[in-house]
């Protein structure tokens, strides 16, 4: 039997100092260019057709039982870490909010481009089409590397030509549809703290453990805020530790990208390391390099310390500093485990938990050697996945020689004391392929040129499959 769609419009609850009803934009074409049936099935939503779907996702007419109208949200942000209070949703909204059929998890449906909102500071409130390929590839690369990640629901190419400073102009646009567990950003608070509305504060944080944290419905006052920060710091600490395991570099690291469950939202400059480089940027316009790949999980602290700061007027400060406090704790344990799961083996102590000492001495000496030997990021990953029972795959591959020089030793003794975690997945046939699947800025650059110049989508689609046989091959390790 199929899952039932189960609509579950709960954020209009909030009120209107925290939201604004509007309308989508009205575009010339609709034309679908990615659908995410994987995860349509598991909201109940994969039985629409062709032209149901674009009705719901390319002219935003509501889903059954849910909100009458678009909400475009409120907030503010810490900007590259500069106060910005005139922000908020200007070219996106909340469309719908629906039950995960599996977890029972309350989800968004949001856009990227549906047109201008009071926030949209004299932007057109659209996508470019290469903006949106290039959030597809993202979240499914991201998925399959068991990223906490949002997932592109909808793409739909939408007959406009816009103008943009940064690509060749003019370009074809889109409107997209992203799945995702909260749209209730770090920025969601500041916005409610910088007007002096304590009382709304208190309205944001109870109405996120309600629905994000039932766990905590139980506490009560100073209680309730140091338990809800402390969830908010653990998945934040998971995030950051998961973007440095992925080799990913987010690239806009601002408060307003940060969501309150743990959850990597928003690809605009975003990269791959092609190799370990700590000073790696993806956005040009990071001239200092403070989003740089190496400073992702400081930022992430940072960030979470502005979050901490809106809930002063609720908690005590000394509680809240206890708290931030472990974030440097957790991240660690959180990189080692997810070093070890990226490499398919099994901690040296069965019962003891990554972040251990000899799991930190590990994973330094890991990461060390892919910073001086220049080894491909996603290359050792793949060439090591089993640890010393894949030798011989390891031994084959364009890396043999530096693998069989000295400086590899040190690896190679930590690799000796770890068995494979999921033997039977070496055998697979993405371990038995060529290669990792990488996304380089090089190769979204080739497949957006023949979509550009010939409308030719096959390496994107190509692409897709790749990252799919990847996914299938980690799984069930991916978080949901």
């Amino acid at each position: 039997m199929q899952p039932a769609y189960r609509a579950d419009p709960r954020h209009q609850a909030l009120g209107e100092d925290f939201m604004d009803v509007v309308e989508a934009a009205r575009f010339p074409e609709r034309v679908l260019r990615y659908r995410n049936q994987r995860w349509a099935r598991r909201v109940g939503l994969d039985a629409l057709d062709a032209e149901g779907w674009l009705d719901h996702f390319g002219s935003f007419e509501p889903l059954p039982d849910n909100l009458e109208s678009p909400l475009a949200l409120r907030y503010h942000g810490h900007q590259f870490q500069s106060y910005n209070p005139d922000l908020g949703d200007g070219r996106g909204f909340l469309f719908a909010q629906l039950r995960d059929v599996e977890d029972d998890r309350l989800l968004d449906l949001g856009t990227k481009g549906s047109g201008q909102t009071p926030w949209s500071r004299g932007g057109d409130g659209r996508l470019t089409l290469k903006g949106g390929v290039r959030e597809v590839l993202a979240t499914e690369l991201l998925e399959a590397l068991g990223v906490y990640t949002s997932r592109t629901f909808s793409l739909i190419e939408t007959g406009e030509q816009l103008v943009r400073g940064d690509e060749p102009s003019p370009t074809r646009s889109s409107v997209m549809v992203r799945l995702s567990h909260s749209h209730i950003r770090f920025g969601s608070f500041q916005r409610q703290a910088f007007l002096k509305r304590p009382e709304n504060v208190r309205k944001l944080l109870d109405f996120s453990v309600a629905h994000y944290y039932p766990e905590l419905l139980g506490l009560e006052g100073e209680a309730r805020c140091e338990a809800f920060l402390q969830q908010v710091v653990e998945v934040s600490a998971r995030l950051a530790a998961s973007w440095m395991v992925a080799g990913f570099v987010h690239g806009v690291l601002n408060t307003d990208n940060m969501n309150i469950t743990g959850e990597s939202f928003d690809y605009g400059p975003y990269r791959f390391l092609p190799v370990l480089d700590p000073r790696f940027t993806a956005a040009y316009f990071d001239s200092t390099g403070l989003y740089a790949y190496g400073r992702q999980p400081e930022v992430m602290g940072w960030n979470l310390a502005r979050l901490a700061e809106t809930l002063l007027p609720l908690c005590d400060r000394e509680r809240l500093v206890a708290v931030l406090e472990g974030y440097g704790p957790l991240y660690t344990r959180s990189l080692c485990a997810r070093t070890l799961e990226r490499l398919g083996i099994r901690p040296k102590v069965e019962a003891a938990e990554p972040g251990g000492e000899a799991e930190v001495r590990a994973v330094e000496i890991f990461y060390r050697y892919l910073e001086k030997s220049r080894v491909g990021f996603e290359r050792f990953f793949f060439d090591w996945y089993g640890g010393l029972e894949s030798e011989s795959r390891a031994l084959g591959s364009p890396d043999a020689a530096k693998y069989r020089a000295p400086e590899f030793a040190e690896v190679r003794e930590q690799l000796a004391g770890y068995r494979a975690a999921h033997p039977e997945r070496l055998e697979s046939a993405y371990f038995a392929g060529e290669g990792p699947c990488t996304l380089l800025i090089e190769e979204i650059e080739s497949l957006w040129e023949g979509i550009a110049e010939r409308d030719d989508w096959s390496d994107f689609e190509a692409k897709l499959e790749a990252i799919a046989r990847m996914r299938e091959a980690l799984e069930p390790s991916a978080p949901r």
